[in-house]
Formats: structure tokens, sequence, C-alpha cells
């Protein structure tokens, strides 16, 4: 994400004292929090015409296509729900990965995300739970697991976990 202020919508307001020279410029912190609120207030108000995009959504998982319509400013699990269409997720706040998919076609608006991070986003992974359609999409389900590595493994381990059913007998026989 771009820190700079002339990188901000330009129907977007500032506060008169980022526009004083004799102020001290605002922090990249200050600078990321407005254009944050710009990426939320990007919603079409309430009550105006919305538009509608075609979702596909493929269910690796349970390998099943599912077609449906989502209004611009609904979330996309949501609206999935209220057609009767399941598709995976535990949070439903954006803070997990278990909705995680990959963008094939399309454009998702996803500001309230902190499940995935922004580089995941910039190579095509959404959340479902707290993603807008933009335009017509068509998404492929992820394993949770893998998109959980994908943001933290690098973190903690060298790679994934193996089982040891050696050490977990032994772990059984002690109780």
């Amino acid at each position: 994400m771009s820190t700079s202020l002339s990188s901000l919508p330009s129907s977007l307001t500032l506060p008169s004292k980022w526009n004083n020279p004799t102020t001290k410029p605002p922090s990249k912190l200050s600078v990321r929090a407005t254009l944050r609120a710009a990426e939320l207030y990007e919603a079409p108000p309430p009550g105006a015409d919305v538009a509608t995009h075609r979702v596909t959504v493929h269910d690796r998982q349970r390998g099943v296509t599912h077609q449906f319509v989502v209004p611009e400013d609904q979330y996309i699990l949501h609206t999935a729900e209220a057609q009767n269409v399941t598709l995976p997720f535990a949070c439903r706040h954006g803070c997990c990965t278990s909705c995680a998919v990959r963008i094939k076609n399309g454009q998702i608006r996803q500001p309230e995300a902190l499940g995935i991070s922004p580089e995941l986003k910039s190579k095509g992974y959404a959340l479902l739970c707290v993603g807008y359609a933009c335009s017509d999409i068509e998404v492929e389900t992820q394993d949770e697991d893998e998109v959980y590595w994908l943001q933290f493994g690098r973190y903690f381990a060298r790679g994934p976990i193996e089982r040891d059913d050696y050490a977990l007998e032994l772990a059984l026989a002690d109780e």
C-alpha cells in the first residue's frame, strides 16, 4: 500500500492541519489510517442503486461449482448463504483463512480482511466472509492449512510438522 498523500482519492477530505505548511507532515501511520478509511468508504451509499455481479466459486474440497449473484454492497459469503449456497467459513470476521479463495478472474474489494497479508492479497487471495464483488468473479476455494502456511509458516517452522506416531505412543503410555 502506498503511503503518499497524492494517492488518496480526490473525494476524500483531509484534515485541514495537513494542508498547513507550518504543521509537521503526517506520519506514515496516519497516512495509512487515512488510506484505510478511504478504502472502507468506497462502498456505495445505502439505498443507492447497487450493481450486482455473477460469482462463480469452484469448491475444491467438495468438488462442486456454485454460481450466484451478489450485490456490490454485500459480503459474498452472506449473500451465498442467503441463496442456500454452502461455502467454507469459520470466523465470519476476516480473521482466519477458512473462507480463503484464489481469484481466477475479476476483482474483490476486501478492506476488512485481516486474516491474509497484503502480500497474499497481491497474489490473488481473498476472504469471502468480508469480500465485496467489484465485478463478475471466478474464484477457487483453498485449503485453509495451505493458506495459513503461506502466510505464517516462515515464522513458526521450517516446514509442515509431520506426525510422529512413536512419540504419540510414548506420550499416551505415560498417562
